[in-house]
């Protein structure tokens, strides 16, 4: 094997082992700084001595025993005399003559716990929720800070402050490295599916720049949703976040068209959506289901990308029911922008008078001022309704207000198709 395929061969070793032993770490050495660096020391060693002894029979272990030597040697060599870290070196030395059976079994047995502690920690609500995807995507991920900039469309320094700020506010926070219990875990739960969505979100729609969507940050999301489901096989809503991920995921191939631009979802080739994905995603929503969570609203939001996944033509679409599943998921998770898509399935189902009165309520309240699907859907309600020239205003407005390029062509094309 040639030197770089083995070089790449222990990095894909050390990206699907990075999660688990760096849940480790952290609760060993109570420092998630500490806990990187160790990491990547662990790495660096696994790179120069794997190509000649082979990659181990567990890679975990190994990398867990070098990572550990190595925070031997450097708090001997600092000669720290903090009790913390006192006791950090005495929890490790008891280990250091462990065999690498032994450390297997001991990170089988913590393994839960340990990257659940490193998920909650990455996503604390004390973080915005841009720092928590950003720290999300680089401890839990192990994307590099290059990697996380080019996702977000932003430069490597912004990325570098945002974790570095985030780990010094968990810091000085004092916060345990710890799975959240009782009543907390409800809240902490919530952001970390909160962040996990806003990753795919970007991936799926990106905000901004020439590309449409992200299917690499969409893949991030949808790994991160496994792990999670895995680790908390009794939750619903991690099963209806991961549903509602497989099953929109599925339309990638089919969302953009050979130049990129935008396909939208009733002219879609649907032989192109992955079948797989669609039911992976089923039965993930029939886990949730089964739970008791159908009315949470990552299920309900799954329920409702089940009814397209279904229907074997645009035609075939049940609007009826998407609009009686909008109804529900209104009154789970209220927010102007579930009512805009409560609209646009309401326009759907029983005509575009129908969509417009719901919209003038929105237009009324006035928070999606600014917000491109607003008038990007009035258009599509007006056009269909025959007010041409009324659609093409709209749709002019929208393509105004959108930062990505291809959703602006697509608009601008809208509104150049009115006439009358």
């Amino acid at each position: 094997m040639a030197e770089t395929d083995i070089q790449q061969a222990i990095e894909a070793v050390f990206r699907i082992e990075r999660a688990r032993f760096m849940g480790g770490l952290v609760r060993l050495v109570r420092s998630l700084d500490l806990a990187e660096e160790l990491a990547q020391d662990a790495l660096v060693t696994a790179l120069a001595e794997w190509p000649r002894s082979g990659v181990p029979d567990r890679p975990g272990a190994w990398l867990m025993a070098a990572a550990k030597r190595r925070a031997i040697d450097r708090l001997r060599r600092q000669r720290m005399l903090v009790r913390k870290h006192a006791e950090i070196a005495r929890d490790i030395e008891q280990e250091r003559d462990t065999t690498t059976e032994a450390m297997e079994a001991a990170l089988d047995d913590d393994y839960g716990d340990e990257l659940l502690a490193l998920v909650f920690t990455a996503c604390h609500p004390l973080l915005a929720a841009e720092a928590r995807a950003a720290l999300t995507l680089r401890l839990v991920g192990g994307l590099t800070t290059a990697e996380i900039a080019r996702a977000f469309l932003s430069n490597e320094a912004t990325i570098a402050q945002r974790i570095v700020r985030a780990k010094r506010t968990l810091a000085d926070a004092g916060l345990r490295y710890a799975v959240p219990r009782g009543q907390e875990r409800h809240g902490r739960l919530a952001s970390v599916l909160e962040v996990l969505y806003l990753i795919f979100n970007e991936g799926y729609a990106a905000t901004a720049g020439d590309d449409l969507i992200r299917p690499a940050l969409c893949a991030e999301a949808a790994r991160l949703g496994r792990i999670l489901a895995g680790l908390m096989p009794e939750e619903p809503e991690v099963f209806g976040l991961l549903a509602l991920m497989e099953l929109q995921a599925s339309r990638l191939p089919a969302r953009t068209a050979a130049d990129g631009a935008l396909v939208p979802l009733p002219a879609q080739n649907r032989t192109r959506w992955d079948r797989p994905l669609i039911s992976h995603g089923l039965a993930a929503l029939d886990r949730a289901e089964a739970l008791g969570g159908g009315e949470g609203p990552y299920a309900l939001q799954a329920a409702l990308a089940a009814c397209h996944a279904r229907a074997a033509s645009a035609e075939a679409t049940d609007w009826s029911r998407i609009a009686g599943l909008y109804d529900r998921l209104a009154v789970a998770m209220p927010s102007p922008v579930v009512d805009l898509n409560r609209a646009i399935a309401h326009s759907m189902a029983f005509g575009p008078p129908a969509g417009l009165a719901l919209l003038a309520a929105i237009e009324a309240e006035g928070s999606l001022r600014d917000y491109a699907p607003l008038p990007a859907a009035k258009g599509d309600f007006l056009f269909r309704a025959g007010r041409f020239a009324e659609a093409r205003a709209s749709f002019s407005r929208a393509a105004g207000l959108t930062r990505n390029a291809r959703e602006r062509a697509y608009l601008e094309q809208r509104a150049a198709a009115c006439c009358g």
